[in-house]
């Protein structure tokens, strides 16, 4: 099951009914205290109820009703249900689905008592028609009474088909979103919770204001649980351990014993040896481990930036130790300012870990920012603006709309040393213009290093980030030409480039020569990174297989996949691996009529002018 809204009304700072989108990479960005980490905390309490948990000062001061409301709606959903044994069903069969067949639980916490109970619903597009609305919270003799009297003839066994019969029968429904309480002992709608409880994401909170050391709860826990895996791999040797001690000190209480009765036989009858092994709780508590680096400085000596970078890196170690364990399928990282003591260029690092971990099929990620740098990284469509209303209250905005507002809020502003502005089509093209145009500066010094020359900006223009947005936009105003190199793959794109042709402006378009920018790998490059053999293909064949399809289709096999990895991930992997490997022999074998030189030349020559 995968997040894609939350929605909460009168939880702390968020008194009327707001809601978040959410999405496989989700960045609340805003000012300090306007209410990004009250999201968080608010899944935190909704998922687990634990690191944070609800009391009676969440429920939003000054309002008289004190009842909170935290509501997920999420998709992906189990293809059925199982009831009991040989009664299996479906959401949609027991109307418990949303218009957009997503499911929707809201947890309403009590905040008038000082502990806080709660009631769990499902909001769905339920029946409400007499006769037929409640049918979850009945039992099957219930059921069965029904299905006599109305005289339909059904089998009187299997509460979901006892149910199926009885809404056929009535007509008219009268369907209408309805909160469906399933958290009370009442028959099928508890187990219908405990089904789905079974299926929600694991979400792990990794929050800002915390210590980073060695001796944090992180850190140790993946270590204790290094110590557990030891133990188990050695218990042979551990009872080996415990039998000689047994028998030695079992011979040395014996002599005692013995020496006892010399003294006084009374008392030695009323005493005997008895030896009580060690738990193995006891063997866990003989071993501690710190972490030193390669230095030999400790964990806890190194500067914070480091240190809590590596206790980022122990929440995920422990997070996924904790989705290995159990029997959910989807995990949720949701991770407080995590700029907080890093230099850019680490935030940098970071921000492409959260996007390849957020790629992941199982994986979402939560991020909460109110740093320029690490804003301008994110992609667009990621970005939840947090804000006040002009009635003080925090409202959530996406979109590109926002933008110019957000950059004044943040201080993003274009850098004054971009000449030339680079469109492409996605992150996976900017890789590998990058990876090619530095090998072949190796090889021609004249020709522009893309990876490092701050003459050239890079503006994916299909799934854009905020930074790049900022120097499309507010570059233009400065008369910056732009550089358009799209995949010819799509033909739409032909215009585009002859509209950017026809400016008048200096910027320059083209399409690629070849059928898309992986086409230009060469398979020795690909055999370096994966130990696979790959034929790139400049075009595809009858079969329609381009270079992404064939790598993903012979990875997959090579992995033992039950499926193919999608072309997206292919690319993503090609990019990060395949093209770094490039030389400026195996571009100039793969593309013999100097294509890409020519692109390079072409920049070279716009940034000059």
């Amino acid at each position: 099951m995968r997040l894609v809204s939350v929605t909460l009304k009168n939880f702390r700072c968020y008194q009327d009914e707001t809601n978040i989108q959410i999405a496989n990479l989700t960045a609340l960005i805003g000012r300090n205290d306007i209410g990004k980490s009250t999201i968080l905390e608010a899944l935190e309490i909704f998922f687990n109820n634990s690191l944070v948990k609800i009391d009676q000062s969440d429920a939003t001061v000054g309002c008289e009703d004190r009842n909170v409301e935290i509501t997920c709606e999420f998709s992906d959903l189990p293809e059925e249900l199982t009831l009991d044994a040989g009664a299996r069903t479906t959401f949609a069969d027991e109307y418990l689905l949303t218009g957009q067949g997503t499911l929707k639980i809201q947890k309403v916490f009590n905040c008038s008592k000082s502990k806080v109970p709660v009631e769990v619903f499902i909001l769905a597009l339920h029946p409400t028609a007499d006769g037929a609305s409640g049918l979850l919270e009945l039992k099957e003799k219930e059921l069965q009474e029904i299905i006599t009297s109305n005289g339909l003839d059904v089998p009187l066994k299997g509460n979901p088909g006892m149910r199926k019969a009885i809404w056929e029968a009535c007509g008219n429904l009268e369907i209408q979103e309805t909160p469906i309480p399933i958290s009370k002992p009442k028959e099928d709608s508890k187990r219908i919770w405990e089904q789905v409880e079974a299926h929600l994401p694991m979400f792990a909170l990794f929050r800002s204001d915390r210590e980073s050391k060695d001796s944090d709860g992180e850190v140790q826990t993946p270590l204790k649980g290094a110590i557990e895996a030891a133990l188990s791999e050695v218990q042979d040797e551990i009872a080996e351990i415990q039998q000689k001690i047994s028998e030695k000190a079992t011979e040395i209480a014996n002599k005692t014993h013995e020496a006892l009765k010399s003294i006084d036989s009374r008392l030695a009858e009323q005493l005997m040896p008895s030896l009580t092994p060690p738990t193995p709780a006891k063997w866990r508590g003989l071993f501690s481990i710190g972490m030193d680096t390669t230095t030999g400085i400790p964990l806890n000596k190194r500067g914070s930036g480091v240190r809590r970078l590596i206790l980022v890196s122990f929440f995920k170690a422990e997070a996924e130790r904790r989705l290995a364990v159990s029997e959910r399928a989807n995990i949720i990282y949701a991770i407080e300012e995590p700029e907080t003591s890093q230099h850019p260029s680490n935030q940098r690092i970071l921000i492409e870990a959260f996007k390849s971990l957020s790629d992941e099929e199982a994986c979402q990620v939560l991020l909460s920012t109110h740093s320029p740098g690490l804003a301008g990284e994110l992609p667009i469509d990621c970005i939840r603006y947090v804000k006040h209303s002009e009635q003080g209250s925090p409202v959530i905005e996406a979109g590109a709309d926002v933008f110019g507002e957000l950059v004044g809020e943040l201080g993003v502003t274009p850098d004054s040393r971009v000449r030339v502005l680079v469109c492409v089509e996605g992150p996976t093209d900017v890789s590998a213009l990058k990876a090619l145009s530095k090998a072949l500066h190796m090889d021609d010094p004249e020709l522009p290093d893309l990876s490092s020359d701050a003459r050239f900006a890079f503006v994916p223009t299909g799934g854009s980030t905020l930074a790049h947005w900022v120097a499309e936009n507010y570059l233009q105003g400065l008369g910056r030409p732009e550089f358009h190199l799209y995949d010819q793959d799509v033909p739409g794109y032909q215009d585009k480039v002859d509209e950017v042709n026809q400016r008048g402006d200096g910027s320059w378009g083209t399409l690629t020569g070849k059928h898309e920018i992986e086409s230009y790998l060469h398979r020795d490059a690909i055999d370096q990174a994966f130990g696979l053999h790959v034929e790139p293909v400049d075009f595809p064949g009858t079969d329609g297989k381009a270079v992404p399809r064939l790598f993903a289709e012979t990875y997959s096999a090579h992995a033992g996949h039950n499926g193919v990895m999608g072309d997206r991930k292919a690319k993503i992997k090609l990019a990060e691996r395949a093209f770094p490997l490039m030389t400026a022999q195996l571009i100039d074998e793969r593309d013999p009529d100097g294509e890409v030189r020519g692109w390079l030349r072409k920049l070279a020559e716009m940034a000059n002018a």
